[in-house]
């Protein structure tokens, strides 16, 4: 395995074990705060869109072809 593959296989582990992280946090933010369903949406909502424009930014980048 070449050195470009490993970077791009630990990159994609990487940010995606920090996505899940985040995604627990959340949860366990609601849950001890007792957020109920509306709350915890609401969490979810707001916080997660800074994931979103992760990710749509990502997919971008990769159909436009910027990043090379």
């Amino acid at each position: 395995m070449d050195f470009e593959t490993f970077e791009e296989y630990s990159l994609l582990l990487g940010v995606g074990g920090l996505i899940l992280f985040m995604v627990f946090i959340v949860w366990n933010l609601a849950k001890e705060s007792k957020a109920g369903r509306f709350g915890t949406f609401i969490l979810f909502t707001a916080l997660g869109l800074g994931l979103l424009g992760f990710l749509i930014k990502t997919v971008l980048v990769e159909v436009m072809g910027l990043g090379q």
